[in-house]
């Protein structure tokens, strides 16, 4: 398995950013064990021949062995893979990954493995999840990807699978399906390798059915690399995933106790699990991360969307280095839910001074059904809270929102401007979505 998927390394660069700003929004790394289970409960709705048993374990710190084995009894009597699983990749490269073992073996493996700190790609961080999987001799190597863009979905197969796909990426046969159509609009089995000869047939009804795995189930990226056949059926050796965290309310029935992990190396701050705990919540979206807690440039932004595009020209202005934080808050949050979340930022960004001052951007597009007025009121009650402290660390407010109720919002805020003597200034749906950044930033630089 690649630490960036072997599709990604190849995109056209022109299109990484495009294609970051529409996807990165929603999208969500998934475990490889969660991948695979999921491939094998629901893959045989849309492919009948297929038999993959999905025999998988996962091990994380506070699982008892002896309860893992009395309740996947398979675990004694296969021949064992045990890799980590924390949405990282290469770990056979890394020397992590114990082919071919017993019980016992892997066991001692486990034991020795969990809890120590490993280097992948620059990044430290402590392995906590373990996959476990029956070992599967093989020889020939498969590769499939999906991926969506603008125009639709991409599917990538190649028949040089494994380590070697990315040294082989002339021999991809790429398909492409758009937006509109469907899949038994492409003819699969002409543009397949010859050399696939009897198997053919069998990879072309599992691309079909892979497709509308993916479509059904909510990915956004689905990798298998690779795929090898075992007794006459395809088995997955190692997938890479990613889900619409969006879908997670009308895929909750088959999602079931699906997790979205940290990435590797990262864990939240307090604060951070304060917001996506108040996030789980709600029905409203509450997103929160971390960048560098000694910025100088803050973002409250309303609408995923407009927090890429906020967070984009921040960085074309210069200011990438001085980006405190990345989130998110929007779906119609309550008053109190604002609140919160103004305060959790506030707290944050006026614990250290700069000699420069400091910017808060409150920005946004123009709503379609949140009330600005009511979100407003539970950020204004959070500034009248740090007045103090807002003074002391310098901070200059600038707004820009448009929506149900906004003249009411605006006027709230405009008020407060007077009332705190906190530099705030306000700006409506006259205003160009991101001209405040330049506005602040401009300001913030002289």
């Amino acid at each position: 398995m690649l630490t960036t998927s072997a599709l990604e390394r190849f995109v056209n660069k022109k299109n990484i950013r495009a294609a970051k700003v529409v996807l990165d929004m929603a999208q969500r790394g998934i475990r490889e064990y969660d991948a695979k289970r999921m491939l094998a409960r629901y893959l045989p709705e849309y492919l009948n021949d297929f038999s993959y048993n999905g025999n998988l374990a996962l091990v994380g710190p506070d699982t008892d062995l002896e309860d893992l084995v009395s309740s996947n009894p398979w675990l004694k009597t296969s021949r064992l893979v045990v890799k980590p699983d924390q949405l990282f990749g290469k770990r056979g490269k890394h020397g992590l990954v114990l082919l071919d073992s017993d019980w016992d073996k892997a066991k001692k493996y486990l034991k020795e493995n969990m809890g120590s700190e490993v280097v992948v790609g620059g990044i430290t961080g402590r392995l906590s999840h373990f996959l476990i999987e029956s070992f599967i001799p093989h020889e020939e190597e498969f590769y499939v990807a999906i991926s969506s863009d603008y125009d639709g979905d991409n599917i990538f197969f190649s028949t040089k699978g494994g380590v070697s796909v990315e040294e082989n990426w002339d021999k991809v046969v790429p398909l492409h399906i758009d937006i509109l159509a469907g899949i038994e609009d492409i003819d699969i089995k002409s543009r397949l390798p010859e050399s696939l000869g009897e198997k053919r047939t069998v990879v072309e009804n599992f691309i079909r059915a892979l497709w509308q795995f993916y479509k059904e189930m909510g990915f956004t990226y689905l990798e298998i690399n690779p795929f090898t056949f075992y007794s006459g059926a395809i088995v997955p050796l190692d997938m890479v995933a990613k889900l619409d965290d969006a879908e997670e309310y009308w895929q909750r029935k088959r999602w079931l106790d699906l997790a979205f992990p940290e990435p590797f190396g990262r864990s939240l701050s307090k604060e951070e699990f304060f917001i996506k705990d108040l996030d789980s919540k709600t029905g409203a979206s509450l997103k929160l991360t971390i960048l560098n807690p000694e910025g100088r440039v803050w973002t409250m932004v309303a609408g995923g969307g407009a927090s890429v595009i906020y967070a984009d020209t921040i960085c074309d202005l210069g200011f990438a280095k001085e980006m405190a934080n990345y989130g998110e808050y929007s779906g119609d949050p309550n008053t109190e839910e604002t609140y919160y979340y103004t305060r959790t930022i506030l707290d944050l960004m006026t614990r250290h001074k700069n000699p420069s001052g400091k910017v808060l951007l409150i920005g946004g597009a123009i709503a379609n059904f949140t009330d600005v007025a009511k979100t407003f009121k539970g950020v204004t009650m959070a500034l009248e809270e740090y007045k103090g402290k807002l003074q002391e660390t310098d901070v200059k407010i600038y707004v820009r929102r448009g929506g149900p109720n906004y003249e009411q919002g605006l006027r709230l805020m405009r008020d407060l401007g007077r009332k705190l003597g906190v530099p705030i200034e306000v700006h409506g749906p006259e205003t160009h979505m991101t001209r405040i950044v330049p506005l602040a930033l401009e300001g913030a630089s002289q």
